[in-house]
């Protein structure tokens, strides 16, 4: 059974698409078939695995979505999907589909488009994770609609912290109105200044705040630079810093989330 995450945060900045990458490649090298969606018209996800200047791209995202809409058949198991050298597959996204977004607005059962595409895919994987925009826009919902669960990364601020009960009474709208199936994975603590009282302090608000409602990741993210090294060489962090902290501690969170499946 293929289970599908949306990795969502309504605050950019917060290491969100780090965190689908570093995820989804952790889970490829333990043996399983990953699928990653950048669902993000900026193109962070895409670039981040090396896939430079997403702008230029002709197929993406935007490609499937428009064939979706429209009925035209294509080969859904191929097109658009890249293949990175560490095992993991993507379909990559750029500028296009923020004007696509747009024209969704008047298409029919709008908020499941994507989840039409999900639904015959996914037969292939044993995981397919979404990078999605920071805000809740239409491609979010759609995001939302096609998953099964969702991951919230936090940075460890209070600004961060700020859109987190917007995000998560949208997340109980969807499960309400669109998809049953739909529930919080957990809150992945990000970009971690350990040995700050600030840090600790806001570990502690969102313990006191979400703790009894929503699962909080034991594996916290620590805040260094190897990370964002890493997006710019297009590689993980495993391949570009094996043996610093931020490779343990997104090992650390792959096996949660394995042991929540």
């Amino acid at each position: 059974m293929c289970v599908v995450y949306a990795v969502a945060s309504q605050k950019g900045g917060v290491g969100k698409t780090t965190s689908a990458g570093n995820l989804g490649i952790e889970l490829a090298r333990k043996g399983y078939k990953v699928l990653l969606i950048d669902t993000d018209a900026q193109g962070s996800l895409t670039s981040s695995l090396g896939f430079k200047e997403p702008d230029k791209m002709d197929i993406t995202l935007k490609t499937i979505i428009e064939n979706e809409v429209t009925g035209e058949e294509y080969d859904y198991r191929t097109l658009g999907i890249l293949h990175h050298e560490e095992g993991v597959d993507l379909i990559p996204c750029n500028i296009e589909l923020s004007g696509l977004e747009i024209s969704l607005i008047k298409a029919w059962s709008r908020e499941q488009i994507l989840s039409k595409y999900i639904f015959k895919i996914k037969r292939y994987y044993d995981f397919i994770i979404m990078d999605c925009p920071p805000s809740l826009s239409l491609i979010t919902i759609n995001a939302l609609t096609a998953a099964d669960k969702v991951i919230i990364p936090v940075q460890a601020a209070y600004l961060s912290l700020k859109g987190l009960e917007q995000l998560i009474t949208t997340i109980g709208m969807v499960k309400q109105g669109l998809n049953t199936r739909l529930g919080i994975d957990g809150i992945l603590i990000t970009m971690l200044k350990k040995r700050t009282n600030y840090a600790r302090e806001i570990v502690d608000l969102l313990d006191e705040t979400y703790g009894n409602v929503v699962h909080i990741y034991k594996s916290m993210i620590p805040l260094s630079v190897r990370a964002e090294e890493a997006s710019a060489e297009g590689v993980s962090i495993y391949k570009h810093s094996p043996k610093c902290k931020v490779a343990k501690a997104y090992a650390d969170f792959a096996k949660e989330v394995l042991g929540n499946v």
